[in-house]
């Protein structure tokens, strides 16, 4: 990856492109569950995103080779989804943007009060 890629973020079009179009060659049911586990995974994405590549290749990966064994999807993630994301992203004590934002504001909200009472 060059600088340019970097900043533009080609690469990664280029990467969710290619996850994209080896999904599409999956049945139909593995299809829903990937578009269920991109959007899981995208609430642990840093600003870029350039963290869940890996982790969307990986579980893309899963889906490609329980499809050609011949499983369901509930033979391979049960009913929990949003359960195997969050594991696969790195547990329970991950945070996600929301929580990063959520503590940024009320930072700031303290530090305001602060300057208004002091």
């Amino acid at each position: 990856m060059n600088f340019w890629e970097t900043i533009t973020g080609s690469d990664l079009t280029r990467d969710w492109k290619a996850f994209e179009a080896r999904a599409g060659a999956l049945p139909p049911e593995y299809r829903a569950a990937w578009s269920e586990i991109t959007t899981q995974l995208f609430a642990y994405g840093d600003f870029t995103g350039r963290n869940l590549t890996p982790i969307a290749d990986s579980a893309l990966g899963l889906l490609e080779e329980t499809a050609g064994d011949g499983l369901s999807i509930e033979e391979v993630f049960g009913h929990d989804i949003p359960g195997f994301c969050e594991a696969l992203a790195g547990g329970a004590n991950r945070r996600t943007y929301r929580d990063r934002w959520r503590a940024q504001l009320n930072r700031n909200v303290a530090r305001r009060l602060s300057q208004l009472g002091g």
